[in-house]
């Protein structure tokens, strides 16, 4: 087996990476996308262009936070030296996300059928089981799916060298990123069979092996605002164009802007130095708190959906969207509302007994 020369991973660096994830995710629900026609584009006030390029840059930069989870998924669970049997490791996995999955398209089960009146039936429940209860549960069988691939993949980068997981990497990138790309620009298509790795595989061993990958913090800033900025103004033109729903094409979490600036980011995060950070957790509230989102990390992801809808259709009484408030302030001002009530509900459903475990 190849030796590498990989990153120390410390505790730090998972809880830093997992909050700022979950804040991004977050974000991309509390932004929401606001599609826009070319003539719409160009009615715009100032104060409302203001606007749609300030969706458009906090959805550029909250992307980030999918491809952020799933290579720190794959740093964690591709180690090549754990050992363990598919029993022991599918039983784990169950415990972390198949009993607060059922748990939770419970609870939205309830929400769709009770609070947003729509009609009861099997078949909905059924749909909801196989494709996901709401709108971020799609999330959950992408992990479902590269935890059936994880056995596979650790005995892959424990044996393969750097170039063959180079290799697989750019076999990865053509396939999911470079081809779709290029075919928005030509009439002419390749064969999607030619590349059959896709997906998001390829961010899953991104995770490992970006930890032996040795970059400038100078450079990775570069790269990750070169990235993000090509995806903000990339969007702007799609809008100008007239592009419809195809104006978010640059958002999507595989496309070459997000896998450059989601990377960069990674390795950004990767870099902190933990000794010094490390030093101030027990006594600065600030990591303390940052130590408690990474703990709930999975039960926030689960529950903000419901919170922002509750707080943007005023169902407490008070009501905060884009038509309420400007979402230049609206958009951050609903993401940290959302976290702490988020993370408040968290807090209190796991002091109630046999409920900690169903909820995350």
């Amino acid at each position: 087996m190849e030796q590498r020369n990989q990153l120390k991973l410390n505790d730090v660096h998972v809880d830093l990476i997992r909050t700022i994830a979950i804040i991004a995710v977050v974000m991309v629900h509390a932004a929401g996308r606001w599609t826009i026609t070319s003539q719409e584009l160009s009615r715009l006030t100032p104060l409302g262009m203001a606007s749609w390029s300030a969706v458009d840059i906090y959805q550029c930069l909250a992307v980030l936070g999918v491809p952020l989870f799933l290579m720190l998924t794959g740093l964690l669970l591709l180690q090549p030296e754990k050992d363990e049997s598919l029993g022991v490791f599918f039983k784990k996995r169950f415990a972390r996300i198949g009993l607060p999955f059922i748990f939770w398209t419970g609870i939205y089960l309830v929400w769709v059928f009770l609070v947003q009146n729509i009609p009861f039936t099997a078949d909905a429940v059924v749909q909801s089981l196989l494709n996901g209860a709401y709108t971020q549960f799609w999330y959950i069988y992408v992990i479902i799916g590269l935890y059936l691939l994880t056995p596979l993949l650790r005995v892959i980068m424990g044996y393969a060298n750097q170039v063959l997981i180079k290799y697989f990497l750019v076999l990865w990138f053509i396939g999911a990123s470079l081809l779709p790309f290029i075919g928005t620009l030509f009439p002419y298509q390749l064969n999607s069979n030619v590349f059959v790795i896709s997906g998001y595989v390829g961010y899953f061993v991104l995770g490992l092996y970006l930890c032996s990958v040795q970059i400038r913090r100078r450079t990775a800033w570069a790269l990750m605002i070169l990235g993000t900025g090509l995806t903000v103004l990339s969007t702007y033109a799609l809008a100008a164009s007239g592009a419809g729903e195809g104006m978010y094409f640059f958002q999507a979490y595989l496309s070459p802007t997000v896998i450059l600036a989601s990377v960069m980011a990674f390795l950004l995060l990767l870099k902190v130095k933990p000794p010094s950070l490390q030093q101030k957790v027990n006594s600065n509230i600030f990591n303390k708190l940052i130590k408690k989102i990474s703990e709930n990390t999975f039960g926030i992801f689960f529950v903000h959906v419901i919170v922002i809808e509750t707080i943007q259709r005023g169902y407490l009484g008070f009501m905060l969207n884009h038509e309420v408030l400007n979402p230049i302030i609206e958009v951050p001002l609903l993401v940290v509302i959302t976290l702490f009530i988020s993370l408040g509900i968290l807090v209190l459903l796991k002091k109630i007994p046999g409920l900690d475990r169903l909820v995350a």
